[in-house]
């Protein structure tokens, strides 16, 4: 992945991904962020709205449009500064969305592009659309992503460590606080001050 720097961007830039809506993804999604509103995870329910059924969290459509800056336009190591958001059409499992981004403006003093932000189904309908504003890398970002696992594996079997280092400091707190409750207390007494 690159991240292109704001002298490598133009008005008219556009970068776009495509996902296919899981149920897996939608129970994912609410589960990650505890939104168990039953119009996403309660078919009964959802069949009783104005949707008919389920739909997906209108948040998890935008996520999309996080993904396209991210990795995409301008890339990693963007930082996402807002996004103004309409959501005009419920997304539902089984549904395709494409996510676009479209550079709107540049204002290079501030090192902040304005983009449009759309999502549409696969019929072509507008699911949602807004604008952002997003703050490109300094210089350009070559990220190669270590696919090999070794990263995630490392984490694994150090996580063990991890926590036995986190116990031992508990411990060796507990006990000095132990000792200074047990310490035997010397006190003066009264009218006889250091002077």
């Amino acid at each position: 992945m690159i991240g292109r720097a704001i002298d490598e961007l133009a008005v008219g830039d556009s970068a776009e991904l495509c996902r296919t809506v899981r149920e897996g993804d939608i129970a994912e999604y609410v589960d990650a962020v505890g939104d168990h509103n039953p119009v996403h995870t309660d078919p009964a329910f959802a069949a009783a709205t104005p949707f008919k059924g389920p739909i997906a969290p209108g948040i998890w459509t935008a996520g999309l449009l996080s993904a396209v800056i991210g990795t995409r336009l301008p890339g990693p190591g963007s930082i996402y500064k807002t996004q103004a958001l309409q959501f005009l059409n419920p997304v539902r499992a089984g549904d395709t969305i494409t996510a676009r981004v479209e550079v709107l403006e540049i204002m290079p003093e501030r090192n902040r592009i304005r983009l449009k932000t759309v999502c549409l189904n696969q019929r072509g309908e507008e699911v949602l659309v807004g604008e952002a504003w997003v703050k490109p890398p300094k210089s350009r970002v070559i990220y190669a992503e270590d696919k090999s696992g070794i990263g995630t594996l490392t984490c694994w079997a150090l996580q063990p460590w991890a926590w036995a280092a986190q116990a031992l400091s508990v411990w060796g707190m507990l006990g000095v606080s132990a000792l200074a409750a047990c310490r035997p207390r010397t006190t003066r007494p009264q009218g006889s001050g250091a002077r």
